[in-house]
């Protein structure tokens, strides 16, 4: 009988990472668990945003900090999958995963530099401050959801039809949210937003796929 060569593939970097992550959930609601309830549920919840804008605190806090990483490690999480589920030569391994990780770390910062610039350039600090309140609100408030979607499709009964349909729902209804709160600043300053969506939304996406591809 003919050997038949067994390919094993090791998947327990993904419950560290989910560790990982159910950790600082557990420090941040220690650090704030009002503010960390408010942030989950932030995408169905303008009067939380409207607090934070008044509040102003610093996003380079702890809370904040620990918030960031939480989110981006999410989405690092789910890119890699869908990559992996969507491209049968991409892998779904630890390596694809930490790449993905810098490059979306690289895509905020340079994001944020950009932004912050072009802010300080045109002194509209306080005419953006709560469009950039709620866009980093909603982001972190889908990232929970998307964690919590994770983890029921690898060891849940969920389809990937499903996991994508729902992903792809969250962002959709976080866009349409970020447009509707802010209705007054977009439709006020409709070209610039368009602008700007091209700008430092949809290219450095389509640049950051182009790389992960």
């Amino acid at each position: 009988m003919q050997a038949l060569e067994k390919i094993v593939i090791n998947t327990n970097w993904i419950s560290i990472i989910l560790v990982f992550l159910f950790a600082i959930i557990a420090v941040l609601k220690i650090i704030d668990g009002d503010k960390l309830k408010g942030y989950v549920f932030a995408l169905f919840n303008k009067g939380f945003i409207e607090d934070e804008v008044e509040e102003n605190t610093s996003f380079f806090s702890s809370f904040y900090s620990l918030l960031f990483i939480f989110s981006s490690v999410v989405l690092a999480l789910v890119t890699s999958l869908l990559v992996a589920e969507t491209n049968k030569s991409t892998s779904f391994s630890v390596s694809s995963f930490f790449l993905i990780l810098g490059i979306i770390w690289s895509y905020f910062a340079v994001k944020s530099l950009f932004e912050i610039g072009v802010i300080r350039l045109f002194f509209i600090k306080k005419e953006v401050r709560f469009y950039v309140v709620s866009k980093f609100g909603y982001l972190y408030s889908i990232s929970f959801f998307l964690v919590i979607l994770f983890v029921l499709f690898r060891f849940g009964p969920l389809s990937f039809s499903f996991f994508v349909a729902v992903t792809l729902g969250l962002f959709l209804l976080k866009f349409v949210f970020q447009v509707v709160n802010n209705k007054n600043l977009v439709f006020s300053k409709l070209f610039y937003f368009i602008l700007y969506l091209c700008a430092f939304e949809i290219a450095p996406l389509l640049i950051m796929f182009k790389l992960v591809l």
